[in-house]
């Protein structure tokens, strides 16, 4: 059994750990209340680009339109986007969502190159033996959307280049601040989603289609919209991320606290024990050599 000394280094160890796991936990409450505010701030810009995109996308001749419409009659190359954290401390944060990207694209049926936002995404792809071609790490803690135009740009230039033959974006879909689910979703060709909220919004805009006019022409409309819409895309997705980040963290750090207190309460309680086993001991001690001073004493 370890000595008195031994448990007090231990204990004050302890404690000394859950000084900064809670201050961890306050400073990710902080970044999370932020995180969540530029979220929801980016999504009334969102909806209205996708309804203006959906219903110039929905005119007769959709895959002639623009090359980001088209799909590829042969799928030969598959790059994923995947977005991480650059920083640790967050729990399964980062594992969930490889272990997420492994199971969906270990065993795809055609070669899949990865561009890896985040230090922590791209360490743990490369430790996997898989090809990352590009990284983006060290974002600002409130990226703008110029920030991050250069992950979309990468991607769309892939694709039309020929590199890439359909694009994923993989990231972690906060849904509240105990819940983050990692996601994928093809990026290119763009598609429309069939999300109930996005459904009523093309309903709004096909009742009014008449009362659309565009200049110029559509093409020249989609030349812009289409490339500043995937990238919005990405923008959306990291801005997701790092609000399930510093979610996921302040969970972690919260149960790191609340464990490293349980865990002084256990160490105090054996620390009582030893010091009330050592006083008794050393009270034997005198007693016995009392005892054995009054024989000799007779």
């Amino acid at each position: 059994m370890a000595s008195a000394r031994e448990m007090r280094l231990r204990i004050r160890s302890v404690k000394n750990i859950s000084q900064v796991t809670r201050a961890l936990q306050a400073v990710s409450a902080s970044k999370v209340r932020k995180a969540i505010a530029a979220l929801m701030g980016t999504r009334p810009y969102a909806t209205k680009a996708w309804q203006v995109l959906t219903h110039v996308a929905a005119q007769p001749g959709r895959d002639t339109l623009h090359p980001l419409l088209t799909g590829r009659s042969a799928i030969k190359k598959t790059l994923v986007l995947v977005v991480s954290g650059d920083r640790g401390l967050a729990g399964a944060y980062n594992t969930n969502l490889i272990r997420f990207v492994l199971r969906k694209f270990g065993n795809y049926p055609t070669p899949v190159n990865f561009i890896a936002v985040g230090r922590k995404g791209r360490d743990l792809l490369i430790r996997r033996r898989l090809k990352v071609i590009a990284d983006f790490s060290n974002l600002p803690a409130a990226p703008s959307f110029a920030d991050v135009s250069a992950i979309g740009r990468l991607a769309v230039d892939e694709y039309l280049s020929g590199n890439a033959d359909e694009v994923y974006l993989v990231y972690t879909d906060f849904i509240n601040m105990v819940r983050q689910d990692p996601t994928a979703k093809k990026l290119l060709p763009l598609e429309v989603e069939a999300s109930q909220d996005r459904v009523e919004a093309y309903e709004a805009t096909r009742h009014v289609s008449a009362a659309y006019q565009y200049e110029p022409a559509e093409r020249e409309i989609l030349d812009e919209i289409v490339p500043r819409f995937t990238a919005l895309q990405v923008y959306q997705a990291i801005l997701e991320s790092q609000a399930s980040e510093h979610a996921a963290r302040m969970v972690a750090m919260r149960n790191a606290t609340d464990n490293a207190n349980e865990l002084v309460s256990a160490l105090q309680l054996q620390y009582n024990k030893v010091r009330q086993q050592t006083i008794t001991s050393d009270m034997l001690d005198i007693a016995g050599g009392a005892e054995a001073l009054a024989q000799a004493n007779k």
